[in-house]
């Protein structure tokens, strides 16, 4: 049994300098990214956790989702709306809201919404990093409900290309 008192002493102090974080997909001040077909909300950033987490409201439309890749952490999704498949090492899954799914480090994976209706689900990563790459690769809109924008064919290929060349800076792998 272990001795609280012993337990406590190897807590570090409190650090003041980290504040409150309070996530609303609805504040003006959250920053929202058209990617893989979705409208990506992120609402705790790593910065806001010292770099632990951070933690996405992605909206996702029927047909949307991002191709296989993996990445060396691990990430939770928790599906608040609609139905989501899931793609993990090639077995498909298709996971109704209310559910919560868990892709272990390194195994390959993508997700598609094919319900025919729009999805929404909480992904959480940990340790932080996914917001700074989708911020990078994705396209910044105006709010939740905004229109992702129309990008010509060249516009896609050169998103494409850049989600490729920084994936390895952020412990992902295209496949």
């Amino acid at each position: 049994m272990t001795d609280v008192n012993s337990a406590a002493a190897g807590i570090p102090d409190d650090d003041p300098t980290r504040s409150l974080t309070v996530a609303n997909p609805d504040d003006p001040a959250t920053s929202y990214i058209s990617l893989a077909g979705g409208t990506y909300a992120i609402l705790v950033t790593g910065q806001q956790t010292n770099g632990q987490y951070c933690l996405i409201d992605m909206r996702v439309p029927d047909g949307g989702g991002p191709p296989p890749h993996r990445h060396d952490f691990e990430e939770m999704f928790t599906i608040l709306e609609g139905e989501i498949e899931f793609t993990f090492r090639d077995e498909k899954r298709s996971v109704p809201a209310g559910s919560t799914v868990n892709i272990p480090a390194n195994a390959p994976h993508n997700f598609r919404n094919v319900s025919g209706a729009p999805a929404r689900m909480l992904c959480m990563c940990t340790p932080a990093g996914q917001d700074e790459y989708f911020m990078r690769v994705g396209d910044e809109v105006a709010s939740r409900d905004a229109p992702p924008p129309q990008l010509t064919d060249g516009e896609k290929a050169e998103r494409r290309q850049r989600a490729a060349e920084l994936a390895p800076g952020y412990r992902t792998e295209m496949l």
